[in-house]
């Protein structure tokens, strides 16, 4: 069955540019051109498979549809990709901060949007982990695949789908440096062409969501990241 892509934006052109590309594609394509409409959409069964998310709507600012989309139980693990004209690194970061899967800077190149939401919507369509991947323990840090929770130190922190994807990929190749384009490639599922600053963006999101677990996460400057082995294990 084809996936269900809702597309929020006031600009009418654009809307019905991204339902052109998207249907060619092989998407089925909803559109709403102001929040109230959008949340109404994302309340039909099923809801929609993603959402491509304007920053600027005409009634409430998406970062208000986004809240409501992650606070809601039928759709908290709906992918959003936010699309702004505010390309400032503290707009990317709010954005992720709300719960956002990606964000795309207006103007945009409609391939480069159209890999985007394909590789997120293989990313939510992966299989489930097998049983003994279930439960993941690490100093501070436990993991519970199957529930998509995270806890440090007995504290559940609340991460976005594509943050617990990049935490998970990390913590299962400890102790190997992981490049931003490796990351770029097995976590978002994009070619290395595409800007790497999203990777350090996430990476520093999530080493704060963390806490005192973040100090796992360590920085090779000009290579990449690894997920470090604790010297009990570096020693066997």
């Amino acid at each position: 069955m084809s996936a269900t892509i809702l597309v929020v934006d006031d600009e009418r052109d654009l809307t019905d540019s991204l339902r052109f590309n998207l249907e060619r594609e092989g998407f089925v394509t909803l559109t709403a051109h102001n929040g109230t409409a959008a949340l109404s959409l994302l309340h039909q069964e099923p809801p929609p498979d993603l959402v491509l998310l304007d920053w600027m709507l005409p009634d409430m600012a998406g970062t208000e549809v986004c809240r409501s989309i992650r606070m809601s139980e039928r759709t908290r693990r709906t992918p959003v990709i936010m699309i702004s004209a505010r390309g400032e690194e503290i707009d990317r970061v709010v954005g992720f901060e709300l719960g956002a899967d990606d964000y795309v800077t207006k103007p945009f190149s409609v391939r480069e949007l159209l890999l985007r939401v394909k590789a997120i919507l293989r990313r939510h369509s992966s299989p489930p982990p097998t049983d003994e991947q279930h439960q993941q323990h690490h100093e501070l840090l436990r993991v519970d695949h199957e529930g998509h929770q995270v806890w440090v130190d007995d504290a559940r922190i609340n991460l976005t789908a594509l943050e617990f994807r990049l935490l998970t990929t990390l913590l299962a190749r400890r102790g190997r440096v992981q490049t931003r384009e490796t990351l770029l490639s097995d976590v978002w599922g994009l070619q290395a062409d595409v800007t790497t600053r999203t990777v350090d963006t996430h990476v520093q999101r999530l080493r704060k969501k963390l806490g005192a677990a973040g100090q796992y996460i360590e920085t090779l400057r000009g290579v990449g990241y690894r997920f470090l082995v604790p010297e009990r294990e570096a020693t066997h």
